[in-house]
């Protein structure tokens, strides 16, 4: 009988976080659950062991601050049992970039990007070694939508993705699974502790079907899920382009409009 891996989520008390748990649980999967809110992720591990006979191991953490984040990345590497990364934890901005503070830019980057890629880079060696493990790094649609007027939480999800796509090129040939999810808003609480009311956004994705959709690109080993992208080949255009445009670079001259006219 194979033994299912134990999955670890962060930010797991509450949202997108705690969704994936309850359905990796329902899948059989053991947990590592990590937040900074201990008494709601004891609430969540105790329903889940009940509802689902699975062993819960709740982990209590601010990933923005050095020790915590270290004990983290300790779990990820010394526990053999660990076969998913759930890369979920993260905060949204609050404001333009001239409204907001310094402490809230650095937090926010801290979060979406530096402890995102410490805990991939903790586990990655391990899942090398075993030549199994997957490793989701849950980013956003706002990291190609500049438009949407979120510079700096857009810039860390673009960077989500640039990171999971290049993890995947040098990951996947042994054998680790990377999964960059895209969602659009989703009705959570990351919305709330932004400052932003949810019910002023137009079109809002029940969580529980956005971890789903989620879920079947993870079965399917899919690079990049993107659940709220109704016409697939869009993004397909879009990475054919970049690749395109990689393929236009000439490094060893400037290109002839951006010569000097004599």
């Amino acid at each position: 009988m194979t033994t299912l891996p134990t999955v670890l989520v962060t930010g797991a008390s509450s949202g997108i976080g705690a969704t994936y748990a309850e359905r990796f649980a329902r899948r059989g999967h053991d947990l590592v659950l990590v937040a900074r809110d201990k008494s709601r992720l004891d609430a969540l591990a105790a329903r889940l062991r009940a509802e689902s006979n699975v062993a819960v191991e709740v982990l209590q953490a601010d990933l923005t601050q050095p020790a915590d984040l270290s004990v983290v990345e300790s779990r990820l590497r010394d526990d053999a049992r660990i076969g998913v990364l759930i890369n979920n934890a993260g905060v949204a901005q609050s404001g333009g970039f001239v409204q907001q503070t310094a402490e809230s830019i650095e937090r926010l980057i801290t979060l979406n990007t530096t402890a995102l890629t410490r805990l991939a880079g903790a586990v990655a060696p391990r899942f090398v070694q075993s030549g199994t493990g997957a490793i989701v790094n849950i980013g956003s649609v706002v990291g190609f939508a500049p438009e949407f007027g979120m510079s700096v939480y857009g810039a860390t999800k673009a960077f989500v993705l640039f990171l999971s796509q290049g993890l995947n090129l040098e990951l996947s040939p042994n054998g680790v699974y990377v999964q960059a999810v895209l969602p659009a808003a989703t009705r959570t609480e990351i919305w709330e502790r932004a400052g932003i009311d949810i019910n002023s956004l137009p079109e809002v994705m029940d969580v529980g079907e956005l971890v789903d959709a989620a879920l079947v690109g993870f079965d399917r080993h899919e690079l990049v899920t993107i659940p709220p992208l109704h016409v697939a080949g869009r993004w397909d255009a879009l990475d054919g382009a970049r690749q395109g445009l990689i393929s236009d670079i000439r490094q060893a001259n400037a290109a002839e409009r951006y010569r000097p006219q004599v």
